[in-house]
């Protein structure tokens, strides 16, 4: 046996394991004591094996409010991407993960390949490349992963995996001195300059800090961060993810098109973002702009200011522990989110499981909790925060429409990215 297995087995990781996972600890460590037999069988033994983690996270507040340079409120889940890891002498990665093809990268050649677009092993580069620019340094290593981050779900499954990366290179080769701003930013770079997304900072933050956090992107290279200490099941909640089914690969020209115009507005006022436009002046004016911009990019607008605003307010509702407020902004945003955002509905009538979702959701948890739409929205998943007693209720109510399997229940992990020994 690995002594990493042996460490598992002897109960010297536990504390470490119920931090991260609660009460779960005994399901955890099977799955870490299979994970520990998948890399033996993979790449034989080594006394060097360590183990890690990178969560998923979930959206709590700020809806399309991070590509304006707006705020956002998240919390990484309890639901992860695991990892067992040993150094390597050379500098090439390989990984194993559970259900996708091995990767091999060799990291004497950081630049962009062409036919990676797309792939894990754009990331694994992409974020070497990012580490080696800013003075960081990077090795290679054999690694057997298993993810429990559904893909499809909105808890950002790519971004566990480029954090987890992001993690062993800090822990293996930098003394774990790599802060969560520069994973971050490593992991977004990967995911643009060598995977082919244009994606935002929210999702690999979020992974890499951990916990319910405030993140303001108004100074994108230096996000700022704050950490809310909050307890959701011992103030008698619980959150739920229901997967409503739908197609996100046809709906690409919707996620661009809220983009498009909110800029739209911001390009009005000589802007290149709505954070950088004064809302009194937008409302001022109104009469103008519905001669230059749609009325959607209005309404568009008009729910960034909203939700920006609204986000502060959530955070500070959490850390008083006052839920009536808490429930009743979460509210205020869906309500947003639906009637000027419009990222419930896509454009033409196919889907409308998100519609559907949130108003059995509203049926259900009036004066009791909250729902709105979760992530890019047009469909997907929408997020409820759910009373301890309605939680078998509600979750059977939505499998019965939805399927089974489709509310996922999870507590909120209170770290990101973490070597567990």
């Amino acid at each position: 046996m690995l002594p990493i297995g042996q460490k598992l087995n002897s109960g010297e990781l536990d504390d470490t394991l119920r931090y991260l996972y609660g009460d779960a600890l005994n399901t955890q460590k099977q799955k870490y004591a299979a994970l520990i037999n998948a890399f033996e069988s993979a790449f034989g033994e080594s006394d060097d094996a360590v183990l890690f983690s990178a969560p998923g996270r979930s959206e709590i507040g700020g809806n399309h409010t991070d590509h304006q340079l707006g705020r956002v409120l998240a919390a990484t889940v309890t639901m992860d991407t695991r990892a067992v890891v040993a150094p390597r002498i050379d500098n090439i990665v390989r990984i194993h993960s559970q259900g996708y093809t091995p990767l091999c990268v060799s990291l004497d050649h950081l630049s962009p390949e062409a036919t990676e677009e797309n792939a894990s092993e754009a990331l694994v580069r992409g974020i070497a490349e990012r580490f080696t620019q800013t003075g960081r340094n990077i090795g290679g290593f054999d690694a057997v992963t298993a993810s429990d981050v559904p893909k499809g779900s909105g808890l950002s499954s790519s971004a566990a995996f480029s954090i987890l990366v992001s993690t062993i290179f800090s822990e293996l080769y930098n003394n774990g001195k790599i802060t969560p701003v520069e994973q971050a930013l490593a992991s977004k770079y990967a995911e643009n300059k060598h995977f082919g997304k244009p994606s935002g900072l929210m999702d690999q933050l979020a992974c890499a800090v951990g916990g319910f956090v405030m993140m303001d992107f108004e100074q994108p290279e230096q996000p700022k961060i704050e950490k809310i200490d909050c307890d959701l099941a011992a103030l008698g909640y619980e959150i739920c993810i229901v997967n409503c089914g739908g197609n996100h690969a046809d709906l690409t020209p919707e996620y661009a098109a809220v983009t498009k115009e909110m800029g739209d507005v911001a390009r009005y006022f000589g802007k290149s973002v709505l954070r950088e436009v004064d809302e009194k002046e937008f409302y001022a004016s109104l009469g103008q702009l519905r001669k230059t911009v749609s009325d959607r990019a209005l309404l568009r607008a008009m729910h960034f200011f909203g939700d920006n605003a609204r986000v502060p307010k959530q955070a500070e509702a959490l850390k008083q522990k006052d839920m009536d407020t808490f429930r009743s902004l979460m509210n205020e945003s869906g309500r947003s989110s639906f009637m000027l955002l419009q990222n419930v509905c896509p454009t033409d009538a196919s889907e409308r499981g998100l519609a559907l979702a949130l108003a059995l959701s509203e049926r259900m948890l009036a004066g009791k909790g909250a729902w709105r739409v979760h992530g890019g929205g047009f469909a997907g998943t929408i997020l409820a925060l759910v009373p301890l007693d309605l939680l078998s209720a509600y979750q059977a109510q939505m499998e019965r429409v939805f399927g089974q399997g489709c509310c996922y229940r999870f507590a909120v992990r209170p770290a990101g990215g973490t070597k567990i020994g």
